[in-house]
């Protein structure tokens, strides 16, 4: 079981660290087994705004977990503690993937261990963040920024995204669809950099994509252009890309080939069909074609993918 130590000090805010303990305490999806084991660290009771919070153990139990979450702090001009920034940099050298929540990003870079990395934080602190840190390359187009072992997200509802993210890595997509229904989520938005799944939702049902992007996805098996896109929708070409960069920050062949790659994924993950048929069934074409985009998608190929995915749904 991995497990994820959360750090708690004073001054945090209670968002990030209730959103992180709801999404990794347990599984809400009852797909993954076994799921993390969260432990809550912290120098002793600890003041979140209005609540306080009794840690599990204290901030040297950072080292040793698999995942260190750093949820975000209230004010990024207060000193931070030593004792964090000390566990902070320790968990990293001990090999534990570490992951900023909104702010919490001014600690892993107080900690040093940004530096030369990419990074975000909430859109309205970015430029403090690069000013005081200009050894970390700070993006503050993306919504949360993933370089294998360090990761950070932007403010708030991005650090569901990043969550989600993290369950999708380390127990596929299948997973992480499931539990982001069950919080009434999209399993993924698209936040302008090239990450794992791409699922816009438009929010409204009397949205002009509303009906397109459903219909689209009963359709990934056939050739589908911009065109017929823009001809199902009844709108020009310009109009429909006009909608889809509004409400999903992508092009409209752009996400269609990211929802072929989703479709794929959750075919090796759930079915032994072959990687021909699952070329053809995602309308992603020939094996050939498949593995070229998987693995300019994933980093993997879809032969690697199953293995690892459908030995964690097995166990």
């Amino acid at each position: 079981m991995a497990t994820i130590a959360l750090a708690a000090t004073d001054g945090m805010l209670h968002f990030e660290f209730a959103l992180a303990c709801e999404i990794f305490v347990r599984d809400p999806s009852g797909l993954a087994d076994p799921w993390y084991d969260l432990v809550v660290c912290g120098p002793g009771p600890v003041r979140m705004g209005r609540f306080q919070i009794s840690p599990d153990a204290g901030l040297d139990r950072l080292v040793g977990a698999d995942t260190v979450i750093v949820p975000s702090i209230e004010d990024v001009d207060a000193p931070l503690p030593p004792a964090l920034l000390d566990a902070v940099r320790a968990a990293h050298a001990a090999g534990a993937r570490l992951v900023s929540l909104c702010t919490g990003a001014f600690v892993l870079a107080a900690a040093g261990v940004l530096d030369g990395l990419r990074a975000t934080t909430h859109w309205a602190h970015t430029d403090e963040l690069a000013a005081r840190h200009p050894l970390v390359r700070v993006d503050a187009d993306v919504l949360y920024v993933d370089n294998g072992t360090v990761l950070a997200s932007a403010g708030k509802a991005a650090a569901i995204d990043l969550c989600l993210h993290l369950i999708r890595r380390d127990h596929g997509a299948t997973v992480a669809n499931a539990v982001a229904r069950r919080l009434v989520v999209p399993p993924h938005r698209e936040g302008g950099q090239a990450q794992y799944v791409t699922t816009p939702v438009p929010a409204r049902a009397d949205h002009p994509l509303a009906a397109l992007l459903p219909w689209a996805l009963e359709r990934l098996d056939r050739p589908l252009t911009v065109e017929d896109l823009a001809r199902r929708a009844n709108m020009s070409s310009r109009n429909l890309a006009r909608h889809f960069r509004a409400a999903t920050g992508a092009t409209p062949l752009r996400w269609l080939s990211t929802q072929r790659i989703r479709r794929a994924q959750e075919l090796l993950e759930n079915t032994d069909r072959t990687i021909d048929t699952i070329a053809a069934e995602s309308g992603l074409g020939t094996a050939t074609t498949l593995r070229r985009h998987f693995h300019r998608t994933l980093g993997v190929p879809p032969e690697s993918y199953r293995r690892t995915f459908r030995t964690e749904l097995r166990r």
